[in-house]
């Protein structure tokens, strides 16, 4: 028959479709597996629709025979087959997709998955071949034809001979070049690695043969073998599927041998339909809070692999889930790679992040130890959400976050917290630093503990951002006991310290002249025991100071810090007889005092000679 030349157009999309569309070579057998499961269907459903056609879904299936010596790969099916017209319809014209038409016939009909939409993946195998043959006989005829193309010189269509109704594609691979070994093609490894990864889900048997040690007869012998799961664990009902499937499952495809904290699986119908198969890791991967993590879920469409890691189906804050979404609704381009659009995306992401929430929430009211281990490993990332959102994700994440508190330094949550407040409190409390220890004897909690409130201990570097986002919780102020303005005192208690703080104004006045970086100096009644310590006014805590300075962004943050002197401690008397009698001698105690309460803080000293110079100069005094 007379060579036939492809369409201008055609050419260019072929052209493209080899050098441009798709990103590795591996998705050309996805492509030809993907379209002999449609040639397979499209017959299956003629036997549902056409009471002559008398066939059993048991004998469907598709080969791939390897032949290293001619180099080939040859993909068959038992499908419906194509005739000389379909040869040259379907593959004489790119992107006429029998496929897509065929879909739009029969889209009320549920059964029917169709997974090639677009006529183009075929031409992917030129990625790999010099030459391809396609072999097929039409069911119900009694002729067969060859249509053979080397994807440059046009194509032809011939009168051949088949015996069995079907399709047979033979790949003719190119030659190796030193930057390209087609013979990786052609190790029954690497082919059966390729359909396990994207076709492990067709749901027709994938069959190659394998060679048998029979370690009797000291021989090998050649059988069929069926290399895909056919059935994915997602398809499955819940109540099917025990928790050791699960647990394996999870651990062959991510590669983590503990046990996941939760299982999230969901098959929802609607505006998009799509069933999830999720996991909530119980630890975090060793890269986890690296750049190099990639964050993702598994995207298929009708159980063949699109995207490895999909970012877009998880919001940052729930990156630490693994799993896949499946979905035969979304919208993709000519190389079943990328999507056209993220309408549907958007969609199905929104519904995940709600049932990853409520698995969460879940969680932490029935096994309060299994969360705190996940929080352990993840609080981090769900607080990030929090702060890297300024609080737009607080409705998603409030009641997610776990923190220490001073009562018996356990973690709690923000409703646990409310709960527990005393009568008459409107305010939440809390403390930063570096440890609970080290929160636990700062000179500001004393007092808030001794009057018996709760305080919230912040020991993460992002904690105290995390709050400030969140504002309040149920009408409920965050409040630092370390700021100036903090107050549980009684009125009474108030009146008298404000009168003593004016009494002593001018002092202050003098202690605050030697320490330039001071805002303010005051008597307070907040402490216990300690002499001193040091608050702050504004939105800059003394924490967030330190946190943000030691930032590689070379910022200079400085909070505005006051200096509060314990009323009722004997230096307070100290001060007020030596602004008497020795100016000289209460700058030198100011100085002192206020590197004490930096070290109480954790705060480096400005100058560490000039204080020990300072305590000597005292120390040694008669």
């Amino acid at each position: 028959m007379k060579k036939k030349q492809f369409k201008t157009e055609s050419k260019k999309i072929l052209d493209m479709m080899i050098n441009s569309v798709y990103t590795n070579k591996d998705i050309f057998l996805r492509e030809l597996v993907s379209n002999a499961s449609d040639a397979i269907d499209k017959l299956y459903y003629k036997s549902l629709t056409d009471r002559k056609v008398k066939l059993d879904k048991d004998d469907f299936a598709i080969r791939i025979d390897l032949n290293k010596e001619d180099r080939t790969i040859t993909i068959s099916d038992n499908g419906i087959g194509m005739t000389e017209e379909e040869l040259d319809e379907n593959l004489g014209i790119i992107a006429k997709s029998g496929s897509s038409l065929f879909k739009e016939m029969n889209e009320k009909n549920k059964d029917i998955n169709i997974i090639g939409q677009f006529g183009v993946g075929f031409y992917s195998a030129f990625m790999v071949a010099k030459e391809i043959k396609v072999l097929s006989k039409a069911y119900g005829s009694d002729d067969a034809y060859e249509w053979i193309s080397n994807g440059t010189d046009g194509y032809e269509v011939n009168k051949a001979t088949k015996k069995d109704v079907g399709t047979e594609i033979t790949l003719y691979l190119k030659d190796n070049t030193d930057n390209d070994s087609y013979d990786e093609f052609l190790e029954q490894r690497r082919t059966e690695g390729i359909i396990k990864k994207y076709s492990d889900y067709v749901k027709y048997p994938i069959i190659m043969k394998k060679e048998v040690k029979d370690d009797d007869k000291k021989e090998s012998k050649v059988e069929d073998e069926t290399i895909n799961s056919m059935i994915p664990i997602w398809k499955r009902n819940e109540s099917e599927v025990t928790e050791e499937e699960y647990n394996s499952f999870y651990s062959d495809k991510f590669y983590d041998f503990e046990a996941p904290a939760k299982t999230i699986h969901s098959s929802v119908e609607g505006q998009v339909s799509y069933d999830a198969l999720m996991f909530i890791p119980s630890h975090a991967p060793y890269d986890y809070y690296t750049k190099e993590y990639e964050k993702g879920l598994q995207l298929y469409s009708n159980g063949v692999l699109i995207m490895d890691k999909c970012a877009d189906l998880l919001p940052d804050y729930f990156s630490f889930v693994k799993g896949l979404v499946d979905s035969e609704d979304i919208s993709l381009n000519i190389s079943r790679e990328m999507l056209q659009q993220d309408r549907q995306l958007k969609i199905i992401a929104k519904s995940l992040e709600k049932k990853i929430k409520t698995t969460l929430e879940d969680l932490l009211k029935e096994d309060r130890e299994a969360y705190e281990k996940f929080f352990e490993a993840f609080g981090m990332q769900l607080k990030y959400g929090i702060y890297s959102s300024y609080g737009m994700n607080n409705e998603t994440l409030k009641d997610l976050l776990l923190f220490y508190s001073s009562k018996d330094k356990k973690r709690v949550t923000l409703k646990e917290y409310v709960d527990n407040m005393k009568e008459g409190q409107d305010k939440i409390y809390y403390a930063s630093g570096d440890s609970l220890d080290k929160i636990d004897l700062l000179p500001n909690v004393e007092r808030f503990k001794d009057k018996d409130y709760e305080v919230l201990y912040l020991c993460d570097y992002i904690d105290e951002f995390t709050i400030q986002a969140l504002m309040e919780y149920e009408g409920k102020k965050f409040v630092n006991v370390a700021s100036e303005t903090t107050d549980i005192e009684e009125p009474e208690e108030k009146e008298m310290l404000e009168k003593h703080n004016k009494e002593a104004k001018d002092m202050f006045e003098v202690m605050k002249e030697s320490l330039p970086g001071v805002k303010n100096v005051k008597f307070t009644n907040k402490l216990k025991n300690h002499p001193v310590c040091l608050s702050t006014e504004g939105n800059i805590s003394l924490e967030m100071e330190k946190i943000l300075n030691s930032m590689p962004t070379g910022e200079n943050v400085k909070a505005e810090i006051v200096l509060e002197i314990n009323e009722k401690h004997p230096i307070a008397k100290k001060l007020e007889e030596l602004y008497k009698e020795d100016k000289d001698k209460l700058t030198q105690y100011t100085k002192i005092l206020y590197n004490q309460a930096r070290l109480i803080e954790g705060l480096p000293i400005d100058n560490p000679t000039e204080l020990t110079n300072l305590i000597c100069d005292l120390m040694s005094e008669r």
